[in-house]
């Protein structure tokens, strides 16, 4: 019988800049919600990862939203 692998925890995207967005309400550094933020560490890896996928979409939105748009 064999086990399966271990999967590798999936990493917070917290870079330590920690601002809220008024109009966004997404964190400034790693652009999760409040709720999104406290739930972390009780996801399961796949919905962190659900998450993640969120952040790139969410970093331009943000950008637009300030006038950092490139």
């Amino acid at each position: 019988m064999t086990r399966p692998l271990p999967t590798a925890a999936v990493p917070s995207p917290c870079i330590s800049v920690c601002r809220m967005h008024a109009a966004s309400g997404w964190c400034e550094g790693c652009l999760r919600t409040l709720d999104e933020i406290a739930a972390w560490s009780g996801l399961d890896n796949a919905r962190k990862r659900a998450v993640w996928k969120l952040l790139p979409q969410r970093r331009e939105a943000l950008a637009v939203m300030t006038g950092k748009a490139p």
